[in-house]
């Protein structure tokens, strides 16, 4: 018995187990916003749980027969598998509850669409190997970045003092929902990341300094060990679109 399954059996925890893509070494954590969105909201959560990290090339037999045709990120609760990110995320705000877990949902339903199609924007700017084309598709990046922007800038009703005349000024709060990271964040931010580094490496594209709202978010993250330490190294996330990213013809 794993020792994660004797401290969850005598303290009355449940059993989880994260499985999670392997990086290039077969061991590191691999490129993967999925899996890092399940690792960032077990972290949140603060429930005892192990982190197994799948090499794709050489699936272990024991794992293809745990769960057989499919790909972390899976997630076993009390020796049950869990597949399906979304179902996933679902569950453990249903089972991990107050007062021994905190709850992640967000308080502002326009906080979970909040930036949307930042990362197809991205997909799509990444993948094109024509030159003709590579201008507008990077305006529809920058479009959809400088909306997520506009989001993180604008402050919510409580953010704002209803006795004053004076302007209520732009927003202060760290993530996009308000001060705390919630299952918005977990699922934007390693998109966001992913799109600072490979822009950066493979187009020398830089999110503009004047979207402070998004700097504001991307930099609040990298203070928090939630999201550092659940994150894979830049040169994963390198190498993972090192045939992804199209060379401009």
């Amino acid at each position: 018995m794993a020792w994660f399954d004797i401290a969850a059996k005598r303290f009355g925890f449940p059993s989880i187990e994260l499985f999670v893509k392997a990086g290039s070494d077969g061991e590191s954590i691999g490129n993967c916003p999925f899996s890092q969105r399940l690792f960032m909201i077990l972290w949140l959560k603060g429930v005892i749980f192990n982190v197994t990290t799948v090499d794709l090339k050489r699936k272990p037999a024991d794992l293809q027969e745990l769960a057989p045709g499919t790909n972390p990120p899976f997630v076993t609760f009390n020796g049950e598998v869990k597949v399906d990110v979304n179902k996933i995320e679902e569950f453990l705000e249903e089972k991990l509850t107050p007062p021994r877990y905190p709850r992640l949902a967000t308080k502002h339903p326009e906080s979970n669409t909040a930036g949307i199609d930042v990362f197809a924007k991205f997909s799509a700017y990444i993948k094109n190997p024509r030159k003709d084309a590579n201008d507008a598709l990077e305006k529809a990046l920058l479009k959809s970045l400088k909306r997520l922007d506009e989001f993180l800038r604008t402050p919510f009703p409580e953010e704002i003092d209803a006795n004053s005349m004076d302007d209520p000024g732009e927003s202060t709060r760290s993530f996009l929902d308000g001060p705390d990271l919630t299952l918005a964040d977990c699922n934007l931010l390693p998109k966001m990341h992913i799109i600072k580094v490979v822009a950066r490496k493979y187009r020398k594209f830089e999110i503009p300094a004047d979207m402070m709202g998004v700097w504001r978010y991307l930099n609040r993250a990298y203070e928090r060990e939630e999201f550092m330490n659940t994150c894979p190294a830049d040169r994963e996330i390198e190498f993972a679109y090192l045939d992804v990213a199209k060379r401009i013809k």
